[in-house]
């Protein structure tokens, strides 16, 4: 029986990747270990978005985050304001704004090899900030480090949380391939997401291959246990799939050739 690849990606990002990996040949399981939910609007939501065109740069840090934002200003904005600049952590991101909104948006530097917080923040724009006003639109909980970088270069950070994560305990199947590591490979591209599976992950399961986007979730999920590390260039299904190429390549591939190998 041919073992599957574990993902944990939510919502339709997770679809999509779970697509790509079976178009190649895999087997795939998704760990339903995390739900996102948009957070109902308040008083204060409304205010912000009827004033959006106060502020000089909006920075989205996820898919998800983008949809809320694009729905929401499709509310109150029938025609977008101009003269706002439009940052993404990574090109997911970037393509749902370019997509909902038409807007161009500003991406961490190729040369950084990564689309995480700290590549965005390298940008030449995001340096010298004193005088402006930019809108973070992100989930409930998170990392703090781009509202509190871009506060201390001096601009004035307003954080909108625009949608929830809910983590959820794997159903006992799934459970159970963590806790024997019945699996051929985990990916995981959220280091919340990481360090709550990692609670069912025994020894079996921490010497699998596991796929991470990031030299952060690298760091973060050697101090978990895991042994077999492979980083991706990016969060992007082409990217983590070459990464898992190389590192379980599909059934019926000859690795030397890389030829499907076709019994007639």
């Amino acid at each position: 029986m041919t073992l599957p690849i574990l993902i944990c990606r939510p919502g339709a990002r997770g679809k999509a990747l779970e697509h790509d990996l079976s178009t190649a040949g895999y087997a795939v399981e998704t760990l339903e270990a995390m739900t996102l939910d948009a957070v109902a609007e308040n008083a204060a939501m409304r205010h912000h978005w009827l004033n959006v065109d106060q502020f000089h740069k909006i920075v989205v840090v996820s898919p998800f985050a983008a949809e809320c934002l694009a729905e929401s200003l499709d509310r109150y904005w029938p025609q977008l304001p101009t003269g706002i600049d439009y940052y993404s952590v990574g090109s997911a991101t970037a393509e749902v704004l370019h997509q909902r909104l038409g807007v161009r948006v500003r991406l961490p530097p190729s040369a950084a090899g990564e689309d995480t917080s700290e590549a965005l923040l390298t940008l030449a724009s995001l340096q010298q900030l004193d005088h402006q006003r930019i809108l973070l639109v992100a989930g409930e909980t998170g990392r703090p480090l781009l509202a509190d970088t871009l506060s201390a270069r001096g601009a004035t950070v307003t954080r909108l949380a625009v949608y929830r994560r809910t983590l959820l305990t794997p159903p006992p199947t799934l459970e159970r391939r963590l806790r024997t590591g019945n699996f051929r490979a985990l990916i995981a591209t959220s280091g919340e997401l990481l360090e709550h599976l990692a609670k069912w992950c025994h020894q079996a399961a921490l010497n699998q291959p596991l796929i991470v986007s990031s030299r952060r979730l690298a760091t973060l999920a050697k101090t978990l246990g895991f042994r077999d590390i492979e980083v991706a260039s990016g969060a992007t299904p082409a990217a983590l799939l070459a990464t898992l190429a190389q590192a379980c390549p599909p059934c019926g591939t000859d690795v030397d050739q890389g030829i499907s190998i076709h019994k007639g």
